[in-house]
């Protein structure tokens, strides 16, 4: 379900008038409603180190070089160089001091400090992308914008958490008659996901909605 039909599936669902064109959605509560989805949809994938958001790359990293740009767009799962898995340690000056413990690698602003080789070495990233929605190409990126765009969000869990999850912060009260199915439908579809998007048994995220 694109941006434009997660708006439209909202006002169904405040029994307010849908919308023919994304160029219409220019009201107030419009608005409100394309905010809310976006700030939703990035607080989701935010919480957690959900498998959709896992990425892999490669960097270079020059012969006698310790230091390469991060040009990594999200949090670093694992950095494998020759077979070997990197640990993050903590103390970037160990690393320009040359005092690492071996297999591990460092930040300090925008690079990465690694260990020393005589060679050229490629570096594969697994990573979990910054990233929260694409466009109709398939391109990642930082939010949704345009009408094509999608939630990186699995499309089944996508729908009713964004939809019901914009109600409910939308109207923000809990006396409203339907407050208390949109909650259920909320919490219903992250424990649906949370119970399936994991492949591992030991890994369950959680997520948490607040109210302002």
């Amino acid at each position: 379900m694109n941006y434009f039909e997660l708006v439209n599936k909202c006002l169904v669902e405040l029994s307010y008038k849908e919308v023919n064109a994304f160029s219409e959605l220019i009201k107030n509560d419009h608005k409100k409603i394309k905010n809310i989805i976006n700030v939703i949809n990035t607080e989701v994938c935010g919480y957690d180190n959900w498998n959709f958001k896992l990425r892999k790359t490669t960097l270079s990293l020059p012969a006698n070089e310790s230091e390469i740009d991060n040009t990594i767009n999200g949090k670093i799962a694992s950095i494998v160089i020759d077979g070997h898995v990197y640990k993050y340690f903590d103390k970037p000056g160990d690393f320009i001091m040359q005092k690492a413990p071996s297999h591990t690698y460092s930040s300090f602003n925008d690079k990465l400090l690694l260990p020393e080789f005589a060679e050229n070495k490629q570096i594969n990233v697994i990573y979990y992308t910054a990233d929260t929605a694409k466009d109709i190409n398939g391109n990642e990126k930082k939010s949704l914008k345009n009408e094509g765009d999608t939630s990186l969000i699995p499309d089944v869990f996508a729908e009713p958490i964004l939809v019901y999850g914009t109600c409910m912060r939308l109207k923000s009260n809990p006396q409203h008659v339907k407050f208390a199915y949109w909650l259920s439908m909320y919490n219903s579809a992250l424990a649906n996901m949370r119970s399936k998007i994991s492949v591992d048994a030991n890994s369950t995220p959680s997520v948490k909605l607040y109210r302002y």
